[in-house]
């Protein structure tokens, strides 16, 4: 059964009799729309600087939804694919800050140089504590994720030598101040682009079927030979990566960290609530959650500043969204069969 589960030919885009012609074509369309796409944001900091560098909010808006493109497409790995949901992934985002902000601090090590590294760290902390909190399931495993983000908090609160409490301010990239937002633009979207593909090809390969059987019925799973334990702490620890790595260019470019910034629930709660307005469990929804709440965001933000109007109007949108998009958005447009070619990637 396993094997079945598992034939590679059900993972490719091999063309089939009786295929439609329109079917088969999508790959192309879809390679050259994303192609554009890229191209258009690559240039984007160009059209910046040859109007004076009077585009800097957009720059940072753009720059803040590439950010969380990145951790909603990492975490989708874990409470998409695999159906655990986390609350705690917020804590590879402080690792990754604080790893970088601490070798900039102590031994100037840049975060461009560091980021990897900060990824590769948070990788590791991921299998440790994957090891520990994935004996659970269900609630239990939500409420040690939390645990988790409590635990890892009351650490850095209490640790002078990242400054505790009080946080540690970093030094600022000596740039003009229209170049000053550039390098962290394309540090965040090549991390937004390299995220959304790992998150791709695992849902395409041998680990993502895998992992998609543990989230329809891990029992099953099971006693059909996949060995879930090890698939979930692999998923868990994939899915640190690039948070890790976002989490050292974003305390960067705050120039400042503190447990105030990375460790808030409501940071861990944003990337669940992204995959879920997007499509939970697939390679698009994290990008089109993450650009919706953001916009919806500034939205009401610039309508009714930091009220509770605002709070109002953007939890009553996504209520709506949920109502009339109960898989998600691209997940209930792939249901109604109307899902536009450029954001089915599944």
């Amino acid at each position: 059964m396993e094997s079945e589960l598992f034939d590679p030919q059900s993972t490719t885009n091999q063309k089939q009799p009786g295929l439609p012609d329109a079917v088969r074509t999508k790959t192309p369309s879809k390679v050259y729309g994303v192609g554009g796409l890229l191209i258009v944001l690559l240039l984007f900091p160009g059209l910046h600087l040859l109007l004076g560098g009077t585009l800097n909010f957009y720059l940072n808006l753009m720059l803040f939804a590439f950010m969380y493109i990145a951790l909603s497409s990492s975490w989708n790995i874990m409470g998409g694919y695999t159906g655990y949901i986390s609350l705690g992934h917020n804590v590879f985002f402080a690792i990754g800050g604080y790893f970088g902000g601490t070798l900039l601090v102590y031994h100037d090590i840049s975060v461009f140089v560091s980021a990897p590294f900060a990824g590769l760290l948070t990788m590791l902390v991921g299998l440790l504590i994957g090891l520990i909190t994935l004996r659970v399931r269900g609630p239990s495993f939500i409420i040690s994720t939390v645990a988790l983000v409590l635990v890892v908090r009351l650490i850095l609160d209490n640790w002078r030598y990242v400054g505790g409490a009080n946080g540690m301010s970093l030094p600022l990239l000596d740039l003009p101040v229209a170049w000053s937002k550039i390098p962290f633009y394309y540090a965040m979207l090549l991390i937004a682009v390299l995220a959304v593909f790992m998150s791709y090809r695992i849902r395409h390969s041998k680990l993502g079927l895998g992992l998609r059987a543990i989230s329809q019925d891990e029992i099953k799973a099971e006693a059909a030979g996949i060995p879930t334990r090890r698939y979930k702490i692999i998923a868990f620890a994939l899915s640190g990566f690039f948070i890790g790595v976002a989490g050292a260019i974003w305390g960067q470019y705050l120039t400042y960290i503190s447990p105030s910034i990375f460790l808030l629930i409501l940071i861990g709660a944003q990337m669940v609530l992204m995959c879920i307005l997007g499509g939970k469990g697939t390679v698009a929804g994290p990008i089109v959650g993450a650009v919706l709440v953001i916009l919806m965001n500034e939205f009401f933000l610039s309508r009714f500043g930091g009220t509770e109007l605002n709070i109002f109007g953007t939890g009553l949108l996504m209520v709506l969204v949920l109502l009339f998009f109960p898989d998600g958005i691209v997940g209930s447009l792939r249901k109604m069969r109307r899902l536009p070619g450029f954001l089915d990637w599944d």
